[in-house]
């Protein structure tokens, strides 16, 4: 069997406090874009995981997909499987690459090994993995507050526009980008923003992490320039970034201009 688990983007992001347990709260919206990996498995002997694509540092054990298929070996009898995992959505980018491959791999395992697991209870074990995870069960535009893992729906449809995201080759330390935000609530809420129309976006719709990102790496802060002198209609930093999105109202081939960079444009 086969999937292909998707990337997010952030649209509107607010650091609104800091929690007694070090954590932040948030209030922001995710939205699904098919900026996509691929997860297959199949049938084995023995448990086996190879990845390719984008290299990802570090053990095997260590990566989501297989701490997604941990968590079900822990709860349920799963048979041994070949798991490969195609990596394309790029890492470090605040687009949720990693918490998307592990949901689908829940929802995978779910269905090849036909355990009727609804989607509140692959929610729940989606939960234990990562704030973000349980987003990607359902896959559909929320607004999340809390640390990025209490979700309301929200009635947004971006389809009929087309996005240009765009990674550059460096990397943000979330920690750090946490560590220069003064957490604060905002005047306006983002649930009111977000039903404005896209055009007035720009002039309301903010992510708090430019703030402290863009004086650091002004690099990120010049795609964001760059995408709006290209007739963006929005552009922001997805999450603590480095990736950069704009949306357009008409199909755009901008690649030349950001050489050196992941860039993917399609529509939505």
């Amino acid at each position: 069997m086969i999937c292909f688990p998707n990337a997010k983007i952030n649209l509107g992001l607010h650091v609104t406090e800091k929690r007694p347990d070090g954590y932040h709260n948030i209030e922001t919206v995710f939205y699904p874009v098919p900026i996509k990996d691929a997860l297959e498995i199949v049938e084995a002997h023995e448990f086996s995981f190879s990845q390719t694509g984008i290299p990802i540092d570090g053990p095997a054990g260590n990566n989501l997909v297989m701490k997604a298929l941990d968590r079900m070996k822990s709860c349920f009898t799963i048979p041994p499987m070949e798991v490969h995992l195609l990596k394309a959505i790029p890492l470090g980018a605040g687009l949720g690459g990693g918490s998307s491959d592990a949901a689908f791999m829940l929802k995978l395992v779910n269905d090849h090994c036909a355990l009727c697991l609804s989607l509140d209870e692959l929610e729940d074990l989606a939960s234990s993995i990562g704030a973000d995870c349980p987003f990607f069960i359902r896959n559909k535009p929320v607004f999340a507050s809390g640390t990025g893992n209490e979700f309301t729906s929200v009635g947004l449809s971006l389809q009929g526009y087309f996005l240009c995201l765009v990674k550059p080759d460096l990397a943000v330390s979330t920690a750090e980008a946490y560590s220069l935000i003064k957490p604060a609530f905002p005047e306006r809420s983002l649930k009111e923003i977000i039903s404005l129309p896209i055009l007035e976006w720009q002039e309301f719709l903010v992510n708090d992490f430019e703030k402290s990102v863009f004086p650091r790496y002004p690099e990120i802060a010049q795609i964001k320039e760059m995408l709006y002198a290209s007739g963006a209609v929005y552009a922001a930093m997805s999450g603590s970034g480095s990736s950069v999105f704009g949306l357009f109202e008409k199909r755009v081939s901008l690649e030349k201009h950001f050489p050196g960079c992941f860039v993917w444009e399609g529509e939505l």
